[in-house]
């Protein structure tokens, strides 16, 4: 069973930061892409920036030069830096990751989310 366990939401005022992680456990063979995603109410989820197993990095376009993401593959975790907050950042973030959990399968897992509210 692979569990992906997010901390590090809250409430914040526009142009504050946050920081998101995201650590994964249980029994796979490797983990490939990692990303975080958000969803805000009445919206579609969407992909907010995403790293490979090699460390390749992509990132909306509407937190180009704001966010950060990073992750650590010894400790399996990733993390999201958020700079320079916006009230239309809030939503609900997740984070995901591509697992293959033997040499024939790789599934997508994805944590319980975590609020992020920005104040104007």
């Amino acid at each position: 069973q692979v569990q992906l366990v997010e901390s590090g939401g809250g409430l914040v005022q526009a142009g504050g930061s946050l920081r998101l992680s995201c650590a994964v456990s249980g029994s796979f063979r490797s983990i490939n892409d990692m990303g975080w995603y958000r969803q805000a109410p009445g919206k579609q989820r969407e992909l907010v920036a995403g790293t490979t197993s090699g460390g390749r990095k992509n990132y909306a376009d509407s937190v180009k030069g704001r966010f950060t993401i990073s992750r650590d593959n010894d400790r399996k975790m990733v993390s999201l830096q958020m700079n320079s907050l916006k009230p239309e950042d809030t939503a609900v973030y997740y984070c995901a990751a591509d697992v293959s959990v033997n040499w024939q399968t790789v599934r997508t897992y994805w944590g319980q989310g975590t609020q992020v509210t920005v104040s104007s």
